[in-house]
């Protein structure tokens, strides 16, 4: 055994590199030193000449978990402020930020122990059987296809915003969807990185444009024009279950890009920098989201929009949105390439077509990526209403996604422990917690979701399906 293959033995990340065997004298010009090889307890033989899973640094792993969630989420957190006051909107925000940090981390370590999980598929196989794997890996997907949804959706409001209502606004959302669909048809999450940078920058900016014009202006834009206006906002609101349940699966659809770190770690050159990675992604997205949420809601109270861009006027809303689109467009090629690379993994695993440039390869993840975005522009059209959208997706699948898998993780990795001491107990306890809270989430938030949606089409007419509708004043 080589010292290469010892070192990487050691580190226990599910790779093994060794000299691939020399094929004797090549062709004039071309290297006769043997070719390196990777074996990946994944994505099995990973050589020069096809596409290298294993190519993310923890600076560009820390990029692709932020913009796995600043992006969609961020627009709706002012409005979940107006919605539980100024206090409990923070203190809910905070704490599912924990949770969700928690569980975060614990898919850091479940990887290390199990470098052959890819997703949470696997994990649902190792804890639950066969039933398990099928369970979560469908909810892998369809949620990942809602939040697809969602950002062709948030794409055709930053378009009708920006063009003033140029076209219909069914044709955006196609425009969105044929765009997403070649983008996130890059092969590896290495060279998404890349992308993410430009929309992770571009979303800040852009947000924080929104939040520094709403602090100098006057008045929000839809608030009374005329005569003294003082801001309505509430420390405390008095909001109904379903209104409050509602918003609170809007703030754990702002974190939930948990479960895509599977996929992020598993791309990872080192999986050990993980937690590095993602103490640097939750530190940002939780120090922005209480900027963002606080300073917007304070100014804007009750005329507060969901998007947030629509709180400033015209101008500032074409600027922000102006500069958002990047951002938003990488958020759709992410959240589209995750579970397109969860479909072809699985199909191929184990296949020598899973690393090679062959036709098969080709054809079967073009296909992936191509039925996601199209299921993904058909859910986007069918519920343009981005508050209501935001919602259901974190409450039905964000929560299933973000809370209950982690606790029984670490239950499976911890409960045969042979010292049951203090600390063990607590986590046990903690565990337990993460797996109900989890499970209310989910049921009470699916049902607050699903009433709001229903009253906005019923007393406020909302939007229609595959509406023409200028949808970037929404509120």
């Amino acid at each position: 055994m080589s010292d290469t293959t010892k070192e990487h033995e050691a580190k226990g990340d599910g790779q093994d590199i060794y000299p691939a065997p020399s094929h004797g004298v090549g062709h004039i010009g071309e290297s006769l030193e043997p070719k390196a090889t990777t074996h990946d307890a994944v994505f099995g033989e990973i050589t020069e000449g096809g596409p290298n899973y294993r190519n993310v640094g923890w600076i560009g792993t820390s990029v692709l978990m932020m913009k796995t969630q600043i992006g969609l989420g961020v627009l709706s957190i002012p409005y979940t402020f107006d919605v539980l006051g100024l206090v409990p909107g923070v203190i809910v925000m905070c704490a599912i930020a924990a949770i969700t940090t928690w569980s975060d981390y614990i898919i850091g370590v479940f990887k290390i122990n199990h470098p052959e999980v890819y997703g949470i598929d696997d994990v649902g196989y190792l804890l639950f059987g066969t039933i398990g794997r099928n369970v979560l890996g469908g909810a892998f997907i369809l949620y990942w296809i809602f939040v697809a949804g969602s950002a062709m959706l948030s794409m055709s409001i930053a378009l009708n915003a920006l063009s003033e209502h140029g076209t219909c606004t069914a044709v955006f959302v196609a425009v969105a969807a044929i765009v997403i669909f070649c983008l996130s048809s890059i092969r590896t999450l290495g060279k998404i990185s890349w992308l993410a940078w430009v929309g992770i920058v571009c979303i800040l900016t852009a947000v924080f444009t929104v939040t520094i014009a709403v602090a100098v202006e006057d008045r929000p834009y839809a608030a009374p024009q005329t005569g003294t206006w003082v801001t309505d906002y509430q420390v405390v609101g008095n909001p109904s279950f379903t209104n409050a349940i509602s918003a609170v699966s809007s703030l754990v659809f702002a974190y939930a890009g948990t479960p895509g770190f599977f996929s992020i770690a598993s791309e990872m050159r080192d999986p050990r920098h993980y937690t590095r990675s993602l103490m640097v992604c939750q530190t940002v997205v939780t120090v922005t989201y209480c900027i963002v949420g606080i300073v917007i809601y304070y100014y804007c109270g009750s005329y507060v929009a969901t998007p947030a861009p629509g709180s400033a006027g015209p101008l500032v809303k074409k600027v922000a949105y102006g500069i958002a689109l990047p951002g938003l467009l990488v958020s759709g090629i992410i959240t589209a390439h995750l579970p397109s690379k969860y479909i072809f993994v699985r199909a191929l695993r184990g296949s020598k077509h899973l690393t090679a440039n062959s036709f098969i390869h080709w054809s079967v993840w073009l296909g992936c990526t191509f039925a996601i975005s199209l299921v993904a522009y058909i859910i986007a059209s069918a519920i343009p209403v981005f508050s209501g959208l935001v919602s259901l997706v974190g409450a039905l699948l964000g929560t299933l996604m973000s809370f209950q898998p982690m606790g029984a993780m670490w239950l499976y990795d911890n409960w045969g422990a042979k010292s049951r001491s203090i600390k063990w107990w607590a986590m046990v306890v903690w565990s337990v917690f993460v797996i109900l809270s989890g499970t209310f989430l989910m049921v009470a938030g699916t049902y607050g979701t699903i009433a709001d949606i229903i009253t906005s089409y019923t007393t406020e007419g909302g939007s229609s399906a595959w509406s023409c509708a200028d949808n970037s004043g929404s509120t």
